[in-house]
């Protein structure tokens, strides 16, 4: 006998509506938040500048059909491309996230909510200068925050329990996830239209880890979070053309999210949304690492300025024993690596290498992945000579939510029995209890970042506007992008 098979459309999941009504109806009021969302867009479009020189990154910008330029449409900032805001948005998250620079979230899932910016940005531009086409008022600058921490609160929430990444999907379907949340609100939908919205986000295809781990790490994971942010703005318009969604994409037996990407389970939550995700952003202010390692590089290059002329030379390094590198268990998962790198994006996914580098030059730069300086053969010498190590301790650390730390620390063991102290950092400097000496690196960073796109009067201009809160939330979309059009 045949088994009947219900077709009645049940109400939408409730992780879905939990979400639209946050998108829709929540009020930002914390002070803190608003003050971080603005520190982040000046760090994230910095990050986008420096990608700026390097082609690599830039050979995927522009329009699909050369010379196109849309009447009204998003600019890519740092550049003359005026783009549909689909395109501009993957333009600006694939700037955003290329070298790996931007801000981190550490939870059960990472990520990088600032790579929501691509859509954001590209959305709030596009609606601002039709809407002064119209007649109409244009968005602020403050409408950019506020979607900025909603989206951070969307992708961080979700990432406190919920591991993408132990059922092998990427991180960025949290970007296509909350970027298509905001974006709906910021085209005008309501609940129904941002409910619809996501659960197309859902139900479409997801990423695969598989191009940030060996031996098939490249260079897409530095285009994956503009593809994922791209991805929400179509989905986003197609939602407010009228296009229908699918109550039940999480839940649906058989065919839902659970069921088929998911091993059955239903997402869990730590708590309600809010702010706090924006709050406790880690930013990556001085070095273009992982952020699993962030602290490590701290602890090299405090080693550089005690050991460092010990390492200057293969016969040298040819005297060191060991190197110990004592970590939590995330980085060893991910970012704990031996045997040939390939590639820049294989590398700034390497602890080993990170740490090398910081031992050796006392610094890391964006250019230490590139293949002049992997070069060096003293780098894998060091490499060769390291082991990483958990300690309980710093993994408990990481996953409690009032520490949310990211320890590491490393000691060197020399062949004739000396050893160096062995140097630890918990909390990298881009962390909320560090926020009092890392905001003016963070500017410092915005600075440089700056003056490698604008001449001194631009680069001067917007620094004022950004350094002012009241009017930079004042200031129209469409006038603060023109500022950073070349």
């Amino acid at each position: 006998m045949s088994s009947h098979i219900s077709n009645i459309r049940p109400s939408p999941d409730q992780v879905i509506v939990d979400m639209a009504n946050y998108v829709a109806d929540y009020e930002i009021t914390s002070n803190e938040a608003f003050d971080t969302a603005r520190n982040c867009l000046m760090d994230t479009l910095g990050c986008g500048f420096e990608a700026l020189d390097y082609p690599a990154c830039t050979k995927l910008l522009g329009p699909v059909v050369a010379g196109t330029v849309v009447p009204n449409g998003a600019k890519v900032p740092g550049t003359s491309y005026q783009l549909d805001p689909i395109l501009a948005a993957f333009n600006i998250g694939a700037m955003i996230r290329w070298l790996d620079f931007n801000d981190t979230w550490l939870a059960a899932e990472w990520g990088h909510p600032s790579d929501n910016l691509g859509g954001i940005l590209a959305v709030a531009d596009y609606i601002s200068r039709k809407n002064v086409n119209e007649g109409k008022a244009p968005l602020t600058i403050k409408d950019v925050l506020t979607a900025m921490i909603k989206a951070h609160e969307i992708q961080g929430v979700f990432a406190l329990e919920n591991s993408f990444n132990r059922v092998g999907l990427d991180h960025v379907i949290l970007v296509k996830i909350a970027s298509t949340a905001v974006v709906t609100k910021l085209l005008g939908g309501n609940k129904e239209d941002i409910i619809n919205a996501v659960s197309n986000a859902f139900v479409d295809g997801q990423s695969l880890r598989t191009y940030r781990h060996s031996p098939n790490t490249g260079s897409r994971k530095s285009w994956a979070a503009g593809d994922a942010t791209s991805r929400a703005v179509r989905l986003a318009w197609m939602t407010m053309q009228g296009e229908m969604g699918y109550p039940s994409a999480l839940t649906a037996k058989t065919w839902g999210f659970y069921d088929v990407l998911f091993k059955g389970n239903a997402f869990k939550f730590q708590r309600e949304y809010g702010s706090y995700v924006m709050e406790q952003v880690l930013f990556k202010i001085s070095f273009p690492a992982e952020f699993h390692a962030q602290t490590a590089v701290e602890c090299a290059i405090q080693l550089n300025k005690v050991v460092g002329s010990k390492l200057q030379t293969l016969e040298q390094i040819a005297q060191i024993d060991k190197i110990v590198i004592t970590t939590h268990e995330s980085a060893i998962r991910i970012i704990d690596k031996t045997g040939p790198l390939d590639n820049p994006a294989d590398r700034d996914h390497c602890i080993q290498y990170m740490a090398a580098i910081g031992l050796l030059k006392g610094n890391l730069t964006a250019q230490d992945y590139e293949d002049a300086t992997a070069a060096d053969p003293r780098i894998d010498v060091i490499r060769s000579k390291m082991t990483c190590a958990e300690k309980v301790e710093y993994t408990r650390d990481y996953h409690d939510p009032e520490k949310r730390s990211i320890a590491n620390a490393i000691q060197i063991f020399f062949k004739d029995g000396s050893k160096s102290d062995n140097i630890a950092v918990e909390y990298p400097i881009g962390h909320r209890r560090r926020r009092g000496e890392g905001i003016p690196e963070l500017v410092k960073k915005f600075k440089v970042n700056l003056a490698r796109q604008f001449d001194a009067k631009k680069q001067a201009d917007v620094l004022a506007l950004c350094l002012n809160q009241t009017k930079l939330e004042s200031t129209p979309v469409n006038v603060f992008v023109d500022m950073l059009a070349v």
